[in-house]
């Protein structure tokens, strides 16, 4: 069997990211397994029944405008792409002229996908009628 480096500097973040990636597979099947065992499979009737003076219930699909997604997924966007900026303020004076092009380009690049979704009024918020 061959000697596993365990004197490697990023073995602790390795042996982390393995025992973390187990624990959540592990609470994951659990809580899988006990919402199967726990949950009640009889209780349409009790949810459609009237609740004393109340209108009768009806099933309505779910109408949730895909415009929430989208204004989502745009401020993931925007927000990890600023994120990467900070790494590289950092090392500012270590990369010199040549990050500072590549941030002025990845600057421009964002500004670019901004005006975009702009123009096909993905920023616009619209009422559900």
């Amino acid at each position: 069997m061959e000697h596993i480096p365990t004197d490697h500097p990023y073995f602790g973040v390795f042996v982390l990211f393995v025992l973390t990636f187990g624990a959540f597979w592990a609470t994951t099947l659990a809580a899988r397994w006990a919402s199967h065992k726990l949950a009640a499979k009889t209780s349409e009737k009790i949810k459609l029944s009237i609740y004393e003076c109340g209108p009768e219930v009806t099933k309505q699909p779910n109408r949730i405008s895909t415009q929430f997604y989208l204004f989502a997924l745009l401020f993931l966007l925007f927000d990890v792409e600023v994120v990467f900026m900070f790494p590289w303020a950092i090392d500012f004076k270590l990369l010199g002229w040549f990050g500072f092009v590549e941030m002025l380009m990845f600057i421009l690049l964002l500004t670019i996908g901004f005006v975009y979704a702009w123009k096909k009024g993905a920023l616009e918020w619209h009422s559900i009628k």
